[in-house]
């Protein structure tokens, strides 16, 4: 058994470092693919890539390319960990899912849903994080077991979004687990704070709520894309981004960040 992650950036300098140093010892290799970015992630993710020898990086000019950094892992014992550039993990807690994961804990599952605080403000001198807990706000799928599939074809938006998979028998989309639901936030040895509604680059201004790789994307050129294309326009109107509808569900709670910042994992 394997852990592999792949993580797709764009203009993610204020976090990609702290991204990918908390899953680095959870993971055997780990692929940064760098999509288009203009400020300083492609820097930081080159020097990480020169000092940790199962860091591999590189640049992409579309988003669904990253997918094709894990079609070799297609049919093998490997679980594929796919955080974003605004997606902090708790290396302690993946510590503990790495030992469940090689006993054979979560086997019958296709993918994880980890918990997440959609973070509104984090405080790196208090080390505490505010935000919305998922749940019951909006999770997921993060991890997933790639022993589960003969085939995950036709990705047009970016890796481990849509396309077609074909699945081993005992096996299919629905076969999940949620450790959202099944652990309080304090207990989850898988939880990440999902910087989502803070700014995530050295060139943005204000805190925005900015798109998803893939929701700026499509790959298609014939009519359907062109309405995706129109409709995303639309989704990133003030007021009207779904992030606001499915991350902002649930009181504000503010909670101990020091597991996500410690110097240790810096």
């Amino acid at each position: 058994m394997r852990v592999v992650g792949i993580v797709l950036l764009h203009n993610e300098d204020v976090f990609a470092e702290r991204v990918i140093r908390n899953v680095s010892a959870f993971c055997d290799r780990i692929h940064v693919a760098d999509h288009a970015s203009c400020d300083r992630t492609w820097e930081i993710v080159s020097a990480l890539a020169s000092e940790l020898d199962h860091v591999e990086a590189v640049r992409i000019s579309h988003a669904a390319r990253s997918h094709d950094l894990v079609q070799p892992y297609v049919g093998t014992d490997t679980w594929v960990l796919s955080p974003d550039g605004d997606e902090i993990f708790d290396p302690e807690g993946l510590r503990r899912l790495r030992a469940e994961l090689e006993q054979g804990r979560y086997r019958e599952c296709f993918r994880l849903f980890p918990g997440m605080l959609h973070c509104v403000e984090l405080d790196p001198v208090a080390m505490t994080a505010t935000g919305h807990l998922a749940p019951p706000a909006r999770s997921g799928p993060k991890l997933f077991n790639f022993a589960a599939i003969d085939a995950w074809e036709r990705v047009y938006r970016e890796r481990l979004h849509e396309g077609e998979v074909s699945f081993r028998e005992g096996w299919q989309w629905e076969s999940v687990a949620s450790l959202g639901d099944a652990y309080a936030w304090e207990d989850n040895p898988f939880r990440c704070l999902h910087a989502c509604f803070l700014r995530r680059s050295s060139r943005d201004g204000a805190a925005t709520v900015r798109l998803n790789i893939a929701e700026g994307n499509t790959y298609r050129r014939d009519l359907r894309g062109r309405v995706e294309r129109l409709l995303l326009r639309r989704r990133a109107e003030p007021g009207r981004s779904w992030k606001l509808d499915k991350y902002r569900q649930g009181p504000l709670v503010t909670k101990d960040a020091s597991p996500f910042l410690a110097p240790a994992c810096a």
